[in-house]
């Protein structure tokens, strides 16, 4: 049987490794923010930094090619939302600028502020999809039970592949509490 003095050491030295393993992963928990958010910026990339730029384009409409853009609007369970693409889908031909129009409303009884997050698929087609304008690009603030309409301005690349026939714009709309306290 071994003596208790090792036996403590061994265990006083497991209990420290253990505690210096949970410090650096709670560490690299938060360091993963500010590294996402480097790393968006570095390749452009991300539903953060991806369509909170405003794009300026020159209209060259293909009048022989058509594709269709579908907008879906996504309120996640917390939060009180109303919030809906005006319409589902929109035939657009690549090359000339369109505006789509969505509703959101405040169902609370306190002044909130949203933030919309877009997504677009196929992810090929992220790269031809270009919005000029959009309520995505700044946070949104509601008064209580308000409800507006909110606008995006997009044109589809001429160059957008052949085999892309359907653009879905997915928007996520969110409470951004921290963004209220600023």
């Amino acid at each position: 049987m071994a003596e208790p003095g090792p036996r403590r050491s061994a265990n006083r030295r497991l209990v420290g490794w253990l505690l210096v393993f949970t410090a650096g992963a709670f560490a690299f928990g938060f360091a993963l923010v500010p590294l996402y958010t480097v790393l968006c910026k570095v390749w452009d990339a991300g539903a953060r930094w991806y369509g909170t730029r405003a794009t300026n384009v020159v209209e060259r409409p293909v009048s022989s090619r058509s594709l269709t853009v579908e907008f879906l609007a996504n309120v996640p369970n917390a939060g009180q939302w109303q919030f809906r693409a005006e319409s589902p889908t929109v035939a657009v031909h690549p090359g000339q600028l369109y505006e789509a129009h969505f509703w959101a409303k405040n169902l609370s009884a306190q002044p909130v502020i949203a933030q919309a997050v877009p997504s677009i698929a196929p992810s090929l087609a992220t790269r031809y999809f270009h919005k000029t304008e959009c309520f995505c690009f700044r946070p949104q603030p509601f008064a209580a039970s308000e409800g507006r309409e909110l606008i995006v301005r997009f044109i589809v690349d001429p160059d957008v592949p052949q085999d892309v026939d359907r653009i879905t714009l997915s928007y996520s709309f969110f409470d951004t509490p921290k963004l209220a306290s600023q």
